[in-house]
């Protein structure tokens, strides 16, 4: 039985409103490596954010998450279903996937089990990927010097230890699987300072320092880096670089 480490059901409406969104590119080039475009495994897919973007280029998309929270969030579409499960136990069928894929929550999973699961619905010749993102950089590096500080000083003991496998960029998960070649992607957006401060209140560091001082330790961040930001209406270009392990089940 896994024991699933729910950092997020306790603001799953902040997730849905304040999470960066994944570009076409990303969809596309899965459904590229898939073999067909059947059925894509969308595993722990939260809100449900990138399962829509994979609907429009795949028959059927299963997309799972343990959290019934985030389901309940999650947005429909006609050619999606959801369910709430565990990676490690899709309820789906044998040989029935042609991509399974985890953005941004693989360093969760157990993945010896995961993996199992994996091959065990994956189609011959299926698509696997991990995707993630870590820090995002702003259009000014001292903006970013403020944000790293941040991240990596004020909340580095608040972190979920899994926190640091996405900022490694997943280099040291084990992948089982023949290598793909992936394009270079990353999630883009221009924001004011308000909508920067929004998504930060959604990271699980956050939320855990919050609980340990009894305060929001984001006010002191807010009021550091706003004379650095100059007018808080005004939209700053961020980005984010993805990581994409893409693989094939043999």
């Amino acid at each position: 039985m896994t024991s699933f480490k729910d950092h997020f059901s306790g603001h799953v409406g902040d997730y849905r409103a304040f999470r960066p969104t994944y570009p076409d590119g990303l969809a596309a080039a899965l459904a590229d490596a898939a073999p067909a475009r059947g059925l894509a495994w969308d595993v722990g897919c939260g809100n449900g954010q990138f399962s829509v973007a994979l609907a429009a280029r795949f028959q059927t998309v299963h997309a799972t998450d343990a959290s019934a929270e985030q389901i309940a969030q999650a947005e429909p579409h006609p050619n999606l279903r959801y369910a709430v499960a565990p990676a490690e136990d899709s309820g789906l069928p044998d040989d029935c996937c042609d991509l399974i894929v985890a953005a941004q929550a693989a360093h969760w999973f157990d993945l010896d089990r995961f993996y199992a699961e994996v091959r065990r619905v994956a189609k011959p010749g299926a698509a696997v990927a991990l995707v993630c993102y870590a820090l995002q950089k702003l259009d000014d590096p001292v903006l970013d010097a403020v944000v790293e500080c941040f991240h990596n000083d004020m909340l580095g003991p608040h972190w979920p230890a899994d926190r640091w496998k996405v900022v490694n960029g997943y280099r040291d998960l084990d992948f089982p699987f023949a290598t793909v070649p992936a394009p270079p992607l990353a999630m883009e957006a221009a924001w004011s300072l308000p909508r920067l401060l929004g998504y930060m209140n959604t990271w699980s560091g956050v939320k855990a320092a919050t609980r340990a001082f009894g305060r929001n330790p984001l006010e002191a961040f807010a009021e550091e880096i706003a004379p650095l930001w100059g007018e808080p209406e005004r939209e700053r270009r961020i980005r984010w670089p993805l990581t994409v392990r893409l693989g094939r089940v043999e």
